[in-house]
């Protein structure tokens, strides 16, 4: 009897450590393979940018590293916004310092875009920071900052419903999410991923709601992870600066 409890007591133990390499090895694959960023939206400063002063579109991340350090900041983090017309206009809603800059579109269409429901990203004069379904938005005079993007990624901590797993429909994304204790986490997938594995992610980090921002075009800068992109050619850009030590 001693001798058959050994041998259970070994396969339970070998079954555990089965276990845990396999769920470390599934964790540390998606780590490798998406780059994530937590800002806290009250300590650090988010902002939305499109044009310099001279009305001209950012276009670029090093574009918008060299007008950030032209007024003694710190370019930290910058990861493209919402998706943009072909004038590099923000498609659908942009508010920028509380001004409305871009309309909401709540049209019909075709495109990620439209893929229903969409959503708004946004931070309020308070700096507090939401995720909303477009139908849901309602700007009452206290919003700083909103992109509008699409499709939503997470719903109410569910996975958007068109999202199917095991789908071929892989490309580059990047996504905004709120965590759990109202941090934001921005992420991009570093290789190509379906929408389903992307929603996925930030499900996993609890995140109640997540927007999706783009596909292919997408960038981030995040020098201290050594990403450095600064390509690139978008309409809105995220991006968290801080004093310059220059």
């Amino acid at each position: 009897m001693k001798r058959k409890g050994k041998i259970i007591l070994l396969c339970l133990l070998l079954l555990l450590t089965a276990g845990l390499i396999a769920f470390t090895t599934s964790k540390s694959s998606i780590d490798d393979q998406i780059l994530s960023y937590t800002v806290d939206t009250k300590a650090q400063n988010l902002q939305l940018f499109w044009k310099n002063d001279k009305g001209e579109a950012l276009k670029s991340i090093q574009n918008l590293k060299n007008y950030v350090e032209g007024k003694n900041l710190c370019l930290t983090f910058a990861m493209n916004g919402g998706m943009y017309n072909k004038d590099f206009s923000p498609q659908g809603l942009f508010i920028q310092n509380k001004k409305t800059l871009a309309v909401i579109d709540t049209a019909d269409g075709n495109g990620n875009f439209y893929l229903k429901p969409n959503g708004i990203f946004y931070l309020t004069i308070d700096n507090t920071p939401n995720i909303c379904k477009t139908t849901d938005f309602i700007d009452n005079g206290k919003i700083k900052y909103a992109t509008q993007s699409g499709p939503m990624l997470v719903i109410d901590g569910q996975i958007h419903s068109a999202f199917k797993e095991g789908s071929t429909n892989m490309n580059i994304r990047n996504g905004v999410g709120i965590l759990p204790n109202n941090k934001v986490v921005f992420a991009m997938s570093k290789t190509e991923i379906n929408f389903y594995d992307f929603a996925k992610y930030f499900q996993s980090l609890g995140c109640k709601n997540a927007l999706y921002l783009d596909g292919f075009v997408s960038r981030t800068y995040l020098p201290e992870k050594k990403w450095t992109q600064t390509d690139g050619t978008f309409g809105v850009i995220i991006g968290v600066t801080s004093k310059s030590h220059k």
